[in-house]
């Protein structure tokens, strides 16, 4: 996250927008006032700046996952080669931008018509003007689990509304660790996939929405894409064995 907001930060000079979320969490656990006095060295990406940056996304978490999951951010002490590494993705970032930019809406949400009550909040990295974009900073390529959860946001914003996601019609993940760029075109996503997503994970069913309970996200993903691998198993098992069939039946009238 601290790449993801010192990036923000670099693109918009707005600090208190930038880690926003970091804020919130601190204002939970009644720690404001450390947040902000971090918030005060972040100036740039000298070692000071972002050493303060990666101790106060420390405070994310009681936003996200809630107070209980917080471990304290003076425990958080970043040694220099990962200082270094976070500056280095951080310009990554910056240049990324200048190619694929503007960003026309950063840290965006989905009122208005996006949530339900089984996804109740959850918030997205960047619009530019046809894309939705995802920072991942994993040494991996991306899986099925990051492209859904894209793909969920891209759904939740056209559900919202908002005047920004007329005009989105890619998704998109950009990694600064690997600095790389990933990118689909969700106009090719057939509809039936669409409102399998729509009723079964975000539940916009008005029928299904009252059997469902707010969850995590992750946790809807995990379950998705874990049920469409094993439907997908049992479809190859069904070739297979059609297949199988097959060459029987060319084997008893000595075609095989």
């Amino acid at each position: 996250m601290a790449v993801d907001y010192l990036s923000r930060f670099e693109l918009t000079r707005n600090k208190e927008k930038a880690f926003e979320i970091s804020i919130l969490g601190a204002r939970l656990i009644k720690k404001e006032k450390e947040c902000f006095e971090l918030l005060d060295n972040i100036t740039g990406l000298n070692d000071k700046a972002i050493m303060s940056a990666i101790k106060i996304v420390g405070f994310d978490v009681c936003f996200r996952a809630g107070p209980d999951q917080y471990k304290p951010v003076e425990e958080i002490n970043p040694n220099q080669e990962t200082i270094e590494n976070v500056r280095v993705m951080v310009e990554r970032s910056v240049n990324f931008f200048k190619k694929y930019g503007p960003v026309i809406s950063d840290g965006f949400t989905f009122e208005g018509g996006g949530y339900t009550k089984t996804i109740d909040s959850g918030d997205g990295d960047f619009l530019t003007k046809d894309t939705l974009w995802d920072f991942k900073v994993s040494s991996n390529p991306p899986t099925n689990k990051h492209t859904l959860q894209l793909l969920v946001y891209y759904i939740m914003g056209k559900h919202s509304n908002k005047k920004e996601f007329e005009t989105i019609t890619n998704i998109g993940i950009f990694n600064p660790r690997l600095n790389v760029v990933y990118t689909y075109d969700v106009t090719l996503v057939q509809e039936k996939t669409i409102k399998d997503i729509e009723d079964n994970v975000i539940v916009y069913s008005d029928k299904t929405k009252k059997e469902k309970r707010s969850v995590p996200i992750s946790d809807l993903l995990k379950t998705y894409v874990k049920r469409n691998e094993t439907e997908s198993k049992k479809d190859s098992f069904k070739r297979i064995q059609r297949q199988k069939r097959f060459r029987q039946n060319l084997a008893r009238r000595g075609k095989w």
